[in-house]
């Protein structure tokens, strides 16, 4: 396997985390984020309120995203091991 085959795979592979992890992570840095200020201007100092909203959010972002992210893995999958087939040979 030649250094540039080993560069390309990492970066698929860094790429396709980004692309998988990156709408949950996101949806849940806002909706902390949002739920903080509200704790902030309310004076509100509950530790547990922010599990409910961020439980909901994330559930709705991972079921609108799952077909998105199947495919983006599966797709990384191919890549992958065609690349072990193609270096096997």
């Amino acid at each position: 396997m030649q250094y540039q085959q080993f560069i390309m795979i990492g970066r698929e592979t860094l790429q396709s985390v980004l692309w998988t992890v990156g709408p949950t992570l996101i949806a849940a840095l806002l909706i902390g984020l949002i739920i903080g200020v509200f704790q902030a201007a309310t004076s509100i100092n509950e530790a547990t309120l922010t599990f409910v909203p961020k439980l909901l959010v994330i559930g709705g972002v991972l079921a609108l995203s799952a077909p998105f992210m199947i495919s983006t893995i599966s797709t990384f999958f191919q890549t992958v091991f065609t690349e072990i087939a193609r270096v096997s040979r």
